[in-house]
């Protein structure tokens, strides 16, 4: 099962502090919108977002159709196979995408700890 590139989603209580303290480990602002709380800094092929006020928990993130440097990719599977593959497993959905659209979608499972893990296509 291929789910795209990967990074993990902190959520921040100040967004200025935590850009510069990732700034430290060799982490650069890659895209994002500090007006609306947001960053993605990348240190090499790592990428990490960096969200105020916008969950409450940290998220693992992949993005179906994306590389690591958020460019598309020719093939990929899509979110909604994904979903579907994931489902017949057995498992829950904490939100789903809708199976029958098409383009940008996405769907949350929680693991068995707790952690919400987001599977978010944007293309």
């Amino acid at each position: 099962m291929e789910l795209g590139a990967f990074s993990v989603s902190l959520s921040v209580k100040d967004l200025q502090a935590s850009k510069a303290f990732y700034e430290k480990l060799g982490f650069q602002v890659f895209a994002g919108d500090e007006s609306q709380n947001w960053l993605i800094l990348k240190n090499g092929d790592q990428a990490i977002g960096l969200f105020q006020g916008m969950f409450e928990k940290n998220i693992l993130t992949f993005n179906p159709g994306w590389d690591q440097n958020a460019q598309p990719l020719n093939t990929f599977t899509d979110v909604r196979e994904l979903q579907q593959e994931l489902k017949a497993q057995g498992l829950t959905m904490e939100s789903e995408a809708d199976e029958n659209s098409t383009g940008p979608a996405s769907f949350i499972v929680i693991d068995p700890d707790g952690n919400p893990i987001l599977v978010d296509q944007h293309v």
